[in-house]
């Protein structure tokens, strides 16, 4: 017994090599029985170094056990034969296995590096949210809620933070930043440079995301930076400058994020629609760091009579410090070039306003959205509501609910108006023509009978899902939609001025979400309730509906924050809907049942419409193709946004196919043979054209005339290559 406690003590205080490659013992049970396996360590900070493949303590305490569990059936001579094995084996094979599992470890560090920092890259994104079938089964539906702070945008990179924090604790700091150094385009000082021709296809044209084109380049010198807690990919950005073969890529250094200035007092500034020089006011402003407060007289008709009464002239713009009246540009200028305006910028920091000071715009002011005449038909519904049965019923084999019978609506009707029965369904009809109620199947308008109808306030899919229906159904009668058309058109006009770009490709969704006339359209898109929308014409639905999708983009994003994943955009376009005409609306459906006449998304079997759907009476009798190039849904990649008109819708879409194709949406390499187009030409390549080269075709008219002549030249000669690129779903900000 002396001596087997010898040899187990000079095994547990044997002297434990440290050599590159070392193998160590692993012992797992099953059923009893004891196996041994052979690893490297993972957990060295640098899997090419000797002291990444250290034996640890741990690994001898396994021998230990070994021996311990087996000493009583093994006499001395054969227990030093074991150990003696032991090391033979680990010294024959080490070194090969070192080399081969090194190999692995490296290969699966690099794997593991990128899955983490491209967690939400997905192949083949389309459009409008929808994609083929199965792609992110394993995807969080849930939507994150948009924080417009500029330090916390890009909500998805908390949770990829953690996950590289934690890879970067499990393979070595030094391996992460190895990976990141070739991410970001250096190399070791002992690694060779890469072949000039490594990104290159086989036609040795670099592919489009290499393309140097000015209006890239422009483009991406816009973006803002996004921040998160710890981002890698925020310390590295691609220089676009020069040609792409002599591209070269630097560290981004991080801008500090731009706070304007808090002060006491108050700045107020009267603009105009359409007005340059309250642009060049505004821009001033920004660049100043001066918070204010915007009043356009033609939204606010009335604040046109107070600037008469305190400036003397209802000329814009006039730029208000507390009560002082600064002026116009060219007064605000000449202040800055007598060195006189930063003493008035520091009077409006430190002072407050007086009760002379004009005043912000007030919650309603102005506002037609609440006005108008009571409808004696609500009060008569409201009535009915009260008196008949409303329940979930079961018709032709299927459940419905919060239901009634058209003939107990029949019965009140002919009971409180003391009509015939024949008159009542006719009164019955008016009621459900004014889309107070409406037909569960859309079989028919209103009968008498067994038939299902269903209040539009009682509808599920409008009470969960659509978001102008807070307050229920409106008492008061509908307006035309001509009418309520053009004040939604002068609301959107108004904020896509006072807060976008002046490119239209970014947008101030905080300053929107504040601002009162978000406000106002917020109420004003109730009253598309119940309008008629059989009626109106083609230039006043296209223009209508371009609009409305815009600023129900707007309102998703505010609502529900901006998807960060292919199933979030889904339910994003799908999901969130408007109540127009009593019947529910999507951007999907705007998009592709109404403006595109009932055509398939893109990647999917069915029509928005099926053929008793009521909203196929309202979708236009062709497609218009040029809607891609005006419709915007908060995305980096499409078009700018602006307002449409329905006088000159036709030449606007032109304007804005222009705008879109010779700003990046479609680049030629004359010298290459390669064009790069935006991925809306594939996605919706068929209502471009039935063939690639007539949607290239089609596009070609909107380029400048000298580009365009190449480009048809070159699709006669058929040597052009065509590339899409990839389609960036980062928000608009």
């Amino acid at each position: 017994m002396e001596k087997e406690s010898s040899i187990e003590k000079n095994v547990v205080n044997s002297p434990t090599p440290k050599k590159e490659g070392e193998l160590c013992y692993a012992e797992k049970e099953d059923h009893g029985e004891q196996k041994q396996t052979l690893r490297i360590s993972e957990e060295s900070p640098n899997p090419g170094s000797n002291e990444g493949l250290d034996v640890s303590n741990n690994q001898v305490d396994v021998s230990k056990d070994l021996v311990s569990e087996n000493k009583k059936e093994m006499n001395q001579d054969d227990l030093n034969s074991q150990v003696d094995e032991s090391k033979d084996f680990v010294s024959e094979n080490k070194l090969d296995e070192s080399k081969e599992l090194e190999s692995e470890n490296k290969s699966e560090i690099y794997q593991d590096i990128k899955e983490t920092l491209s967690e939400d890259k997905e192949p083949e994104p389309v459009f409008d949210g929808t994609e083929i079938a199965g792609m992110e089964a394993s995807r969080s539906i849930s939507i994150h809620s948009l924080d417009l702070d500029t330090e916390r945008q890009g909500s998805a990179w908390p949770e990829k933070a953690v996950a590289l924090k934690n890879f970067v604790k499990e393979k070595g700091t030094v391996a992460v930043s190895s990976v990141l150094r070739v991410l970001s385009g250096k190399t070791d000082e002992d690694a060779q440079a890469a072949p000039d021709d490594e990104d290159k296809n086989d036609t040795g044209v670099k592919e489009a995301v290499e393309f140097p084109k000015e209006g890239e380049a422009k483009e991406a010198s816009q973006k803002p930076v996004e921040w998160s807690a710890w981002n890698p990919l925020n310390y590295i950005k691609i220089s676009r400058e020069g040609d792409a073969e002599n591209r070269t890529q630097q560290e981004a250094i991080i801008e500090e994020p731009v706070h304007p200035v808090g002060m006491k007092g108050r700045i107020i500034l009267y603009t105009r629609l359409g007005c340059q020089e309250s642009k060049e006011v505004r821009r001033f402003l920004h660049q100043k760091r001066l918070r204010y407060v915007e009043i356009n007289i033609d939204i606010y008709p009335s604040r046109k009579l107070e600037l008469e009464k305190i400036a003397g002239s209802s000329a814009v713009p006039k730029l208000f410090f507390n009560e002082v009246l600064m002026g116009g540009l060219n007064e605000i200028k000449g202040l800055e070039e007598a060195g006189k305006l930063e003493e008035k910028i520091d009077y409006v920091i430190s002072e407050a306003p007086s009760f002379e000071a004009p005043l912000p715009p007030l919650s309603g002011e102005d506002d037609l959205s609440s006005s108008g005449a009571i409808d004696e038909l609500a009060a008569i519904v409201r009535k009915m509501k009260e008196s008949i049965v409303v329940k979930d019923r079961f018709y032709r084999v299927r459940r419905f609910t919060n239901c009634f019978l058209g003939s107990e609506a029949v019965d009140f009707i002919s009971e409180d108006q003391y009509l015939e029965r024949e008159e009542a369904v006719e009164f019955g009809r008016k009621l459900a023509s004014n889309h107070f109620f409406h037909n569960v199947l859309d079989e028919n308008v209103f009968e008498d009978g067994s038939h299902l109808y269903r209040f539009l306030d009682h509808d599920p899919i409008v009470l969960s899902q659509c978001h102008n229906f807070p307050r229920g159904i409106l008492d008061v009668k509908p307006k035309p939609i001509i009418e309520i058309a053009s004040r939604l058109r002068f609301l959107s006009y108004a904020i896509f001025e006072a807060y976008t770009s002046e490119d239209g490709k970014h947008v101030d969704y905080r300053s929107i979400h504040g601002s009162e006339e978000y406000a106002r359209y917020l109420r004003t898109v109730e009253e598309l309730q119940r309008v008629d929308l059989e009626d109106m014409p083609r230039e006043e639905k296209l223009a209508f509906f371009i609009n409305l999708y815009n600023m129900m983009a707007i309102h998703g994003i505010l609502a529900w924050g901006y998807p960060v994943g292919t199933l979030e955009r889904r339910k994003l376009f799908g999901e969130f809907k408007y109540v127009v005409g009593g019947c529910t609306y999507s951007a999907s459906v705007i998009a592709n049942g109404l403006l595109r006449s009932n055509q398939r998304p893109p990647y999917n079997l069915t029509r928005p419409f099926g053929m008793r759907d009521r909203r196929a009476k309202v979708a236009l009798p062709y497609t218009e193709p040029l809607i891609h190039f005006a419709l915007v849904f908060g995305t980096r990649s499409g078009p700018a946004l602006k307002c449409y008109s329905p006088g000159n819708i036709d030449q606007e879409l032109v304007e804005a196919a222009r705008n879109f194709v010779r700003s990046g949406g479609l680049i030629l390499d004359v010298n290459a043979k390669v064009v790069s187009a935006s991925k809306l030409f594939k996605w919706y390549s068929v209502d471009f054209g039935n063939t690639e080269v007539e949607v290239l075709k089609h596009a070609a008219n909107y380029l400048e005339p000298s580009v365009s002549e190449e480009l048809l030249e070159l699709l006669a000669s058929g040597q052009l290559k065509v590339i899409y690129r990839p389609y960036d779903w980062g928000l608009n900000c």
